[in-house]
């Protein structure tokens, strides 16, 4: 496994004051700790970072204050996301502009589009940016499933569609994916979507995982990855453990950002819990 986009991914939240405006200040002491914990890269405007909630003004000076904030330290991802092609364009160019690392682009929800109107969306998704593109399949909040067939078919048409977040709770599906996508680009990077698949996902040809608890206890994914990369599967059950423990912070607020908002205050920054 070579992928570009190996290791462990976190979706940030987006920090805001009470009054919903972004707070710049304590969001970057998070994507400080972030960074120094040893995380491959950081997701803005995924579920967790609330992508659907803010305009697409607030998000571009929100991408372009985390890539000075995070110089270098870790790659920056950018959820694009949105129903209306033009603007997912539009911020992929912004993007581009302001040195984003890679687009990630969930598929159309509400509607739930068949696989070839899908497929339309993510090759002119492609085709509108240099920027390397991660898919981004949630079929429990869109509607649509992206398919092994769909996934390894874009992945052979678009040589800048390099990985796809897997958020299915089910590791049968992503294994699918995996073999069905590596016959075409043995580098493509599947990541799972779920917190407890790591381990899993890379047993199956898998790249690692981006999810919402590296915002809790970024340094248990990091010592569980490097752990898994070495050969020190001790150390890496013991993190898994540890892991499994932390699930219950889900289940601890009606909405699981709130649920990850709240930890994250309660490990000892003053952030606001607000979820928009």
């Amino acid at each position: 496994m070579t992928a570009r986009f190996e290791g462990v991914y976190c979706p940030s939240i987006t920090i805001t004051h009470d009054d919903g405006t972004l707070d710049l200040e304590l969001w970057g002491q998070h994507l400080d700790h972030l960074a120094e914990s040893g995380l491959n890269g950081v997701l803005l405007f995924g579920s967790i970072g609330e992508f659907f909630a803010y305009p697409l003004e607030v998000k571009k000076q929100a991408v372009e204050f985390a890539v000075k904030r995070v110089a270098g330290r870790m790659d920056v991802l950018v959820g694009v996301g949105d129903t209306n092609l033009s603007k997912v364009i539009e911020f992929s160019k912004y993007c581009e502009q302001v040195g984003v690392n890679a687009l990630v682009a969930v598929s159309p929800y509400y509607f739930g589009p068949s696989d070839g109107a899908a497929e339309r969306y993510f090759d002119a998704v492609a085709e509108a940016t240099d920027l390397p593109v991660i898919l981004y399949n949630f079929p429990d909040r869109t509607g649509s499933d992206l398919n092994p067939a769909l996934v390894a078919r874009l992945a052979a048409k678009h040589a800048n569609i390099v990985g796809i977040k897997d958020t299915v709770d089910t590791i049968s599906h992503t294994r699918k994916v995996i073999r069905a996508v590596h016959e075409v680009n043995p580098d493509f990077a599947v990541l799972s979507g779920y917190d407890e698949y790591y381990l899993v996902n890379r047993v199956s040809g898998g790249a690692g995982v981006i999810c919402g608890l590296t915002n809790v206890e970024p340094e248990t994914y990091v010592k569980l990855h490097h752990a898994y990369q070495t050969g020190d599967y001790a150390t890496a059950i013991e993190a898994a453990k540890r892991v499994s423990h932390l699930e219950a912070v889900y289940g601890c607020a009606d909405l699981f950002i709130a649920a990850i908002k709240g930890a994250v205050k309660a490990k000892g920054l003053p952030i606001s819990t607000l979820i928009r």
